[in-house]
């Protein structure tokens, strides 16, 4: 029997160790929680005894751990963006891709479900009842403010978990929760959406802001000369101001309104260019 303990196996992919073999299936070696059933179905071929075999581990509907080779589209202690495709009196129940759903309680809805929409949700173990789990609650699982595995400039993953007055929660690299300002926020922008950021800067309190390119001044040297290049293009005009839409700062650019912003100001300190309420014009027109 191996010593793995049953928070390492439950609600997650492990390599687990055929011991048996019956007309029903295979049994697993599955540590603290005993033997594990592989049913036929799921049984990789020419899989037999003593082999170690890739396997998902969950309760079934008799609260019995059970195995399958199924990837589930989420793993305990992670996020992912599901839809719900029930709700009852027990709570909303999601599609994770296992047959059997996956219940997030009432209690743990940050606002009341609907069926057919989709929601981020965190899985984890239930101390009382000890089976897997959903919550939209995503601040009680993960924290909000950095630790010293954050600094300015940090390329990480986030999943876009939210929207807000201020812009978008996104959890970072699954691990914590951010906020992109809506003037970093670029076209396309989507819950549930899995996208490539950057630490913009750790807020006095701790908590992190968000952005989608570098703030550094290489990046906006670069914008700057696109800047430059455009109006030369347009005899020496545009309409893209400080106040334009994001999206339409997007279009043209490729970057958010808030770089864009910066990019100005750089250019305006340098006596290049002129900022009026409606347009923007090179100096020497």
């Amino acid at each position: 029997m191996s010593d793995l303990n049953s928070s390492d196996i439950l609600g997650k992919t492990n390599q687990l160790r055929v011991v048996k073999q019956l007309d029903f299936g295979l049994y697993l070696d599955g540590g603290e929680l005993g033997e594990i059933l592989l049913p036929n179905k799921f049984i990789p071929e020419n899989c037999k005894p003593g082999d170690l075999v890739k396997v998902f581990v969950y309760l079934d509907s008799d609260d019995q751990p059970i195995a399958t080779t199924q990837r589930p589209r989420i793993q305990v202690g992670r996020c992912a963006h599901l839809k719900c495709v029930e709700v009852n009196k027990i709570g909303a129940f999601m599609d994770w891709g296992l047959a059997k759903d996956l219940l997030v309680p009432f209690g743990e809805q940050s606002k009341p479900m609907r069926e057919g929409y989709s929601y981020t949700v965190f899985a984890y173990i239930d101390n009382a009842s000890q089976r897997i789990a959903g919550s939209t609650k995503l601040n009680r699982f993960l924290p909000e403010t950095a630790d010293g595995n954050f600094s300015p400039g940090l390329p990480v993953k986030l999943l876009i978990s939210g929207r807000t007055d201020m812009g978008y929660k996104a959890v970072i690299d699954g691990t914590h929760l951010g906020l992109l300002h809506k003037s970093e926020a670029l076209q396309g922008i989507q819950i549930g959406k899995k996208i490539d950021g950057f630490i913009k800067d750790i807020r006095d309190d701790g908590r992190i802001n968000l952005c989608l390119q570098k703030h550094n001044k290489a990046s906006r040297d670069q914008l700057q000369q696109q800047i430059l290049d455009y109006l030369e293009s347009q005899d020496g005009v545009s309409y893209l101001t400080d106040k334009s839409l994001p999206e339409a700062i997007y279009a043209q650019f490729k970057v958010s309104k808030g770089s864009y912003k910066k990019a100005l100001g750089g250019l305006y300190k340098q006596k290049l260019i002129r900022i009026e309420t409606d347009q923007i014009s090179l100096n020497k027109y």
